[in-house]
């Protein structure tokens, strides 16, 4: 079978606003923003000493906290893969699944499990700290540190959906994508494509990352990528905004669980929107910098469209990638105007990272989670901190949100771009929509 109508029955979420799908939906719609200084290390050193950070950590029960237990018995749990085992309790549960695992929904080797994920991130870390020896020492000592395997095993991507899988006893198609800022939104696309053509009547999808660590923060300070904003924190992500300076690092969990449309209704699961397309794209351009065309976003948002069967028009409002760095905003900008031509001017844009930070590979598994939320309930949330508006980014952000729409909303568009070049967009569409 294939071509089929794939549907979402479940959603969970653990963000900088909360542990779960509707604190985090909550705390968008008040404008609140969960960035502040950096709590969990000193990092008073460094250019930018704040992020966004998760206070509240969802209660893991049943299995779920059996599976805690026994991987934290071997030393191979981490946040990241806590983060993503919260939101994936959530989603599961929503769709209807127990502690039976994957037997609760369909028969487990008919279940995908496709996430975004970054690693390596300690095993640079001792990198970095040996090549410093070596350089200040003049020893011998071999660069490359010898670490454990099962320290190894923990610090690929790959690990946290090894765990889930093992949570869940999930026996189809298991796939770990690792593409920087486009790693949650890619594994959604995957997803997807395996329901639809029939190798899958169900998928888990979505993405985990944690980047509130000395390494990363002080890595990505040096690169001068991050905004220095440090006496106002809450005010530092300002997508859009002619005085934006930087991205602001943080960390959570967004997961989906999607499956055929037929074997939803027949198992009597609860629709809470469909996935009509996803596109993918790849700037061919400069590792750190997007084109200044917007042709990488062009690409994957028309591709996404086209997959999807739906036309410029149809679209009402766009999640976008909006990091709030200069070149990614602007080159933004100028793609959702080339793709969506005169309809551009008519669209609802907004980012969530305003608000939240930049979960990078999470990210558009949260706004994935949040543009189903923006369908489900006709309303938009704003574009914090946007009181500068530049003239380069020229569409309507929702500074003054959160915004209902009249009449509702049916078609969103969900942007993530990644560091490197990788692209891509996700086509979402309201229960009632075919």
């Amino acid at each position: 079978m294939t071509d089929r109508s794939v549907v979402v029955t479940g959603m969970g979420a653990v963000t900088p606003l909360g542990p779960d799908v509707c604190s985090t939906w909550a705390g968008l719609l008040a404008g609140r923003s969960g960035v502040r200084t950096i709590e969990s290390f000193d990092a008073s050193g460094f250019a930018t000493t704040f992020a966004g950070q998760i206070d509240t950590l969802p209660e893991l029960a049943g299995t779920w906290a059996e599976q805690r237990a026994r991987w934290s018995a071997v030393d191979q749990w981490d946040r990241k893969t806590e983060l993503l085992l919260g939101a994936a309790q959530e989603a599961w549960k929503q769709a209807g699944g127990d502690d039976r695992g994957a037997s609760s929904l369909a028969r487990p080797d008919r279940i995908a499990l496709c996430l975004g994920s970054e690693g390596g991130r300690k095993l640079l870390e001792e990198v970095a700290e040996r090549t410093l020896a070596f350089r200040h020492e003049a020893t011998l000592e071999p660069v490359v540190p010898h670490l454990p395997i099962g320290e190894m095993a923990r610090m690929r991507p790959g690990h946290p959906t090894r765990v889930l899988a093992s949570t869940l006893g999930i026996a189809g198609p298991v796939r770990t994508v690792c593409t920087a800022c486009t790693s949650a939104a890619g594994a959604i696309a995957e997803a997807l494509w395996l329901v639809r053509m029939g190798a899958a009547d169900v998928a888990v999808c979505g993405g985990t990352d944690t980047l509130v660590e000395a390494f990363m923060v002080s890595g990505f300070s040096l690169l001068g990528a991050l905004s220095t904003r440090n006496d106002d924190p809450a005010a530092a992500s300002r997508p859009f905004d002619f005085e934006r300076d930087g991205f602001v690092l943080s960390e959570g969990s967004g997961v989906l669980v999607i499956e055929a449309e037929d074997h939803a209704r027949a198992r009597g699961a609860p629709i809470l929107g469909r996935l009509l397309g996803a596109g993918l794209s790849n700037n061919a351009y400069r590792v750190t910098d997007s084109p200044p065309d917007g042709r990488g976003p062009l690409v994957c948002m028309t591709s996404a469209m086209k997959d999807a069967k739906i036309q410029p028009p149809d679209v009402g409002y766009v999640n976008a990638h909006g990091t709030s760095t200069p070149m990614n905003d602007a080159s933004e900008t100028r793609g959702i105007r080339r793709a969506l031509g005169a309809a551009a001017d008519s669209v609802t844009v907004t980012s969530t990272k305003s608000m939240i930070g930049h979960l990078v590979a999470a990210c558009g598994g949260v706004e994935a989670v949040v543009s189903l939320c923006t369908l489900r309930d006709g309303v938009v949330h704003a574009t914090r901190n946007l009181t500068h508006p530049d003239p380069d980014c020229d569409l309507d952000y929702v500074p003054d949100g959160p915004r209902t729409i009249d009449g509702g909303l049916s078609i969103a568009l969900s942007n993530s771009f990644g560091f490197g070049g990788c692209n891509a967009t996700l086509a979402f569409g309201a229960e009632g929509w075919r």
